[in-house]
């Protein structure tokens, strides 16, 4: 075989490796990527299948949060839009979980359209110290 004839067959197979690396890529990142849904972005493209895991955020509607028997929380979440989602969650709520504070979700819809909450992050802004820390002056930068 000429050197010319074995320089195109390597970068065709070259080639060829590098695409199927990036298809598989993209597979696997589509697969498993946990998308984080805004009650605005529900409305506008519907609700994933009932049972499907994912994500939904907002922030906890002032005046909706309720506990129920046991450990259950229910409330609702919004955004800047008109829409919203009521989310149940049963287990112990974070720290910095309470009304009007940022939240994201981790659980499934059901068939009557509010959320079943398996897991709560509760977020905070770039304000937020630790109680502990509170009374603690910051070392100098």
């Amino acid at each position: 075989m000429r050197a010319r004839t074995r320089r195109l067959w390597t970068v065709t197979v070259s080639a060829a490796l590098v695409l199927a690396a990036a298809g598989l890529t993209v597979f696997a990142l589509r697969q498993t990527a946990d998308l984080f849904y805004t009650p605005g972005k529900l409305a506008e493209i519907g609700l994933p299948d009932v049972g499907r895991r994912v994500k939904v955020g907002g922030f906890v509607e002032p005046g909706s949060l309720s506990y129920a028997q046991g450990a259950q929380i229910v409330f609702t979440v919004v955004d800047d839009t008109p829409h919203s989602i009521r989310v149940r969650y049963v287990g112990i709520a974070p720290d910095l979980f309470r009304e009007g504070s940022g939240v994201v979700a981790t659980g499934a819809f059901e068939t009557s359209g509010d959320f079943a909450a398996t897991q709560l992050l509760a977020k905070h802004d770039e304000t937020y110290v630790p109680r502990e820390l509170k009374d603690i002056e910051a070392p100098d930068a």
